[in-house]
Parts: C-alpha cells; structure tokens; sequence
C-alpha cells in the first residue's frame, strides 16, 4: 500500500530531460513539503531537492526608460525560467562586480553619437580602463536599442559587447541591435537566449521551463486592469491649447500645447515625457504617391495585419521622410544612379552623410528618376511610424488632468521643398483643438527626477525648448513648498522675441520661487554668447551652491549644448573648485553617482 505521506518523484522513464526532472522533483518536493507532517521526512529520503536557482545579473543603461522597462519585464520572465535575478543599473555596477558574476545580461540604449546612457557612463569609464579586471568567469549578452536614423546604431551595446569579450567574457549568444521598433526583435532574441543558457548550465540548474510546468501568477493587486494606455495603445486625448510662445522676429516657432488626460487613467511626474503619436503631412502623401505614379488606393496589409489603403499606410503607419538604407541601394540600382551608388559604399558614409542631409524619401526618389516599384516593393521599404517623445513641461500638482508640452515645429528648406517636422507640425498645424484626437503615453523617466530632499538646491540648465521639464520642476517645487533655492540658466536667440515664458520666470523671480535666473541670447551681440559662457562667469557661485549638495540638471541638444556644459562644469570645479584635471572627472562622475547629475537629452 503507498505511503501517503510520501513525497512523488517522476520515474526515471519519465519523457523529461535531467534538469527539467529536477526542476519538477524539486517543485514536487516543496509542495508537498509545505503540506507538513512526515512528507519532510520523505523529501530527504525519495525526493530531489529543490534545484537550485543560477544567480543571473541583469544590468541597463537607459536614457528615455525604454531599456529599463525591458530589463525588468525580461528579469521577471527569466525569474519564472529558474533564475535568481538582480537588476541594476550598469552605473551600480563595478567591473570588480562582474568579475564574481557567473552570467550577466546587458540591456542598453544609445544617445548622442554612439554614446553610452548617462546612467551607464561610469561602467563604462570602469571597463574601459587599462585596470579593468580579466573576466574569464562570466557568461554575457547584450540587447542594444537604438536607431538607425543615427550614424553610430546601437554604439553603446557595440562598445559594451566588444569589450566584454576583449577582457575574456564568454558571448552565450551574438549581440542584438533593435531599431525604434524593437519589441518583436527583442522578443525573438531573448527566446533564442534561453537555451543558449541553458546549454552552457550545470546539471543541478533548472533552466527553461518544462512542458506543463505551473507558471507563477500575480498576486490579486498586481493584476493591471483590462485597458492600460501605453506606446503600443495610446490613449486619444484633446487638445485644450496651442499657442506660439515667440513674439513676432522671430526666426523660430515654438508652441505651448495643453492636452487634457481626463478619463484616462494616466498620471505621470515632473520629469517624465509624453509619447505623441502623429499622422504624417497629407500634402507630402500626395507629393510621395505622384513622384511614385500611384493612385493611392492600392489595396494594402497594415504592419497590424489590418486590411488598408496605400494612401491610409503612408498618411499614419509609416515613415515617409527619411529615406531607409535599403530604399537608397534598391532606388540607386533600379536607376543606375552611379553617384548614389558609389556613396552607398560603407568607406564613403561621411560623404553619403552629406548627401543625405535634407533630403526626404521624396527627394531621393526625385534623384533616382529611372527607378521603379510596386506598391508591395515600395512598402516593404519604409519602416513603421514611431511616436516622438517630449519632455512634460508641466507639475500635475499645478494643472491636474491635463499635461502641458514645449514644442518647437520644425520648419526648413531643403533642396528646393519645404520640409516640416513630422509631429510638431502635425501637433502645431493639424491637431484643431477639442476635435482631433491627439494618441498619448507616458513615459516614465527614472533617472529624471528632483531630489527627494525639498530642501536641497536645483541647477537646471535648459536653453529653448530644454526649458520644458525645468518650468515642470519649478512649478512642483512651488506647489509642494519645497524650501531648496533653484538657479535656472536659460538661452536662445534674441530676448526680444525668444524669451520662453518669460513672465511666469519674471513672476517667479519676483516671488522668490526662482533664485536666480541667467540668461544667454546668443544673437543680441557681436559675439555669441550661451548658457555654457553663464556658467563659466559665475563659476565662483556655483561652485558654491554644488557644494552645498546642489542637483544639477541639463535638458536639450545632445550632440552640442550638452556636451559643452559638461565641459564647462568641469572648469568650474577645476577653476573654482581647485581641482586637477583628473579630479574634477572624479567629482563630476561621484555626482552622477549619487544622482545629482541628470540629463535629458535628445
């Protein structure tokens, strides 16, 4: 007669590999062992042990969240496969610390040209270094997201695989580089991860999840309701204002929107961003589908499988300014574009560059007059639209249920057309307030965020429309009473007409909710002056107020601006501070560490 007490085991002819025998013995064992009595006797005498779970360090670096995001969703589904997870961000974590980690993940946007995330520029200053520890013992992988519209695609993961590996690293599996629409590459890449890992594991780790194995479930308040906005759905909301914040001279056109979120559920903080959804200009759809001889109203399968039009496709699914690499080698070799096709050659990219620049996919067509598609041909080009994301220029506490937004619509010539912004002209000419939806989501920025401390002081430097999250970070800090001085650096062109909300900065200066205010209006003079030159007249004062434990923050152009006030911060605490060069990097990089050195760059 069988023991009801004792614990089951799978037979040894049981279809199951031995680590997945182990897995289901040891989940056997703990079940039956949680129900008490002699079944704990049992579980030492007839019963595996649980297996025990592979530590396995999952590590982002992360600029707008996106990577974050995906580091964590890929950390709770590797949890669930038999791994004990940990999930840092690269700046947390040391070279030292990678040398005792059996098996790390990478998961790392890129900004900037090829640069590495703000939140990853320590770990990669550590790895980088001549003393960088031999790493013989660790097992890696890298997900890079980026964009190809960029020159360096996914430099950040490049430079982190390609390191990692230098220093003695094991590669499980070759490293993979999304583009803006990452979700299913990075989808198809963790899977093909799995038994990568699984190969390369010891006999007493579960790895992988066997058939019928149970699979966790949330606890009742985890369970999110039936509809959550986000990239994937946004929510449609309303239009409550736009209004252009330059006065008339100016050369620039940039607008305050309002958009209400009523009903939507989304909340969001001072720092974080806005995803916008737009359509694409319904002139330069028409412009597309002329230079490319079609009518419009070929039937067409949406990138969701939804039955279309040509013409719907190109209006909102699909980028039709610029042109994608396999467009411009199919256009040059379908029209013997000789000039074309000798700058498609990967020697020549800087000269291609050049030639590219202000160009839209209409444009290059125009110069590849022999080239013929089909619909089909032509779709299978262009990649999937993508929302842009803008910086929240609004405190909820100040304006709740609706997110206010600084936006500048861009306006050029370009080899003899007029060009326009995508979504900010969609935003500032298109959208009519109160009737079309707007699609938006949050996205939250972790590493954007005053500090915890209200009574800790702010340097925010935001020239144009970097200003946006600064106007946010100041009205949450009025409207929670924060105590800690703010000091605001903003520039443009001319004070006479570019001066961004100038009167609630004037008002706020008045009141003494901002400390100080410096500006920099680079064409009110012979020569130029920026928010960088601000900073360095007053390197004595800030200094100062950095010691006095001051957050200091950067909002606007990555590749220029941001680069140069990193420098000048430098000379400030070399000059001021006293320091030597290689101690003001020290200083600098102890600042980001302890978070009191953010960015939001683009």
């Amino acid at each position: 007669m069988p023991d009801p007490t004792a614990i089951p085991a799978l037979p040894e002819n049981a279809p199951f590999g031995p680590e997945q025998r182990a897995w289901l013995n040891g989940f056997l064992a703990g079940v039956f062992y949680d129900r008490g009595g002699a079944g704990c006797a049992a579980a030492s005498a007839g019963a595996a042990p649980a297996a025990a779970k592979r530590p396995l360090l999952v590590a982002f670096g992360s600029q707008t969240g996106r990577a974050q995001g995906l580091a964590k969703k890929f950390a709770k589904e590797a949890e669930t496969r038999g791994f004990a997870t940990r999930v840092k961000e690269l700046n947390a974590v040391s070279p030292a610390d990678l040398a005792s980690e059996p098996c790390a993940v990478l998961i790392t946007s890129t900004w900037g040209d090829g640069d590495v995330p703000d939140n990853a520029a320590a770990f990669w200053a550590g790895l980088g270094a001549d003393t960088a520890p031999r790493l013989e013992g660790l097992s890696f992988a890298v997900l890079g997201l980026g964009d190809k519209n960029y020159a360096d695609f996914c430099g950040a993961a490049k430079k982190f695989d390609e390191r990692l590996a230098h220093l003695g690293a094991k590669r499980v599996v070759p490293r993979a580089e999304c583009d803006v629409d990452y979700e299913s590459a990075a989808k198809a890449w963790i899977e093909s991860l799995w038994p990568a890992m699984a190969a390369g594991s010891g006999p007493q780790v579960a790895i992988g999840e066997p058939a019928d194995a149970p699979v966790p479930r949330p606890a009742t308040g985890d369970v999110k309701p039936a509809t959550t906005w986000s990239r994937a759905t946004p929510f449609p909301a309303r239009l409550k204002t736009n209004r252009r914040l330059n006065r008339s001279g100016s050369q620039k056109d940039t607008r305050h929107f309002e958009i209400a979120l009523e009903g939507s559920g989304l909340s969001y903080e001072a720092g974080d961003a806005l995803g916008v959804m737009p359509t694409n200009c319904p002139a330069l759809v028409e412009e597309l589908l002329a230079v490319l001889g079609f009518t419009g109203d070929a039937p067409m399968q949406g990138p969701d499988g939804v039955p279309s039009t040509l013409r719907h496709l190109l209006s909102t699914g699909l980028v039709i300014t610029a042109p994608a690499p396999s467009l411009l080698k199919d256009a040059a070799t379908r029209s013997g574009n000789a000039e074309l096709v000798a700058l498609l050659d990967p020697a020549r990219k800087a000269d291609l560059d050049r030639w590219l620049f202000g160009r839209d996919v209409v444009d290059v067509l125009r110069a590849c007059p022999g080239a013929t598609f089909t619909p089909v041909d032509f779709v299978a080009h262009l990649r999937k639209l993508q929302p842009r994301l803008y910086s929240i220029s609004s405190s909820p506490k100040a304006h709740p249920g609706e997110v206010h937004l600084t936006v500048a619509a861009v306006r050029y010539e370009g080899h003899g057309r007029a060009k326009n912004g995508v979504c900010s002209c969609w935003l500032a000419d298109r959208v009519e307030p109160g009737v079309t939806p707007v699609p938006v989501f949050v996205q939250v920025s972790h590493g954007f965020r005053l500090p915890g401390d209200p009574a800790k002081p702010v340097i925010m430097v935001g020239p144009g429309t970097g200003i946006a999250p600064f106007r946010a970070f100041l009205e949450e800090r009025r409207a929670t009473g924060a105590t800690g001085k703010n000091w605001l650096f903003f520039g443009d062109q001319q004070r006479a007409c570019d001066f961004l909300y100038e009167e609630e900065l004037t008002a706020w200066t008045a009141d003494g909710s901002l400390t100080r205010l410096d500006l920099a209006f680079s064409r009110d003079q012979a020569e130029k002056i920026y928010v960088q030159d601000r900073m360095l007249e007053n390197a004595a004062e800030l200094w100062s107020w950095l010691e006095a434990g001051a957050h200091f923050y950067v909002c606007g152009d990555a590749k220029r601006m941001a680069k140069d006030v990193d420098l000048a911060l430098h000379t400030v605490v070399e000059s001021a501070g006293g320091r030597t060069k290689e101690q003001a990097v020290d200083y600098v990089a102890a600042m980001k560490a302890a978070k009191r050195y953010q960015r939001d760059v683009y």
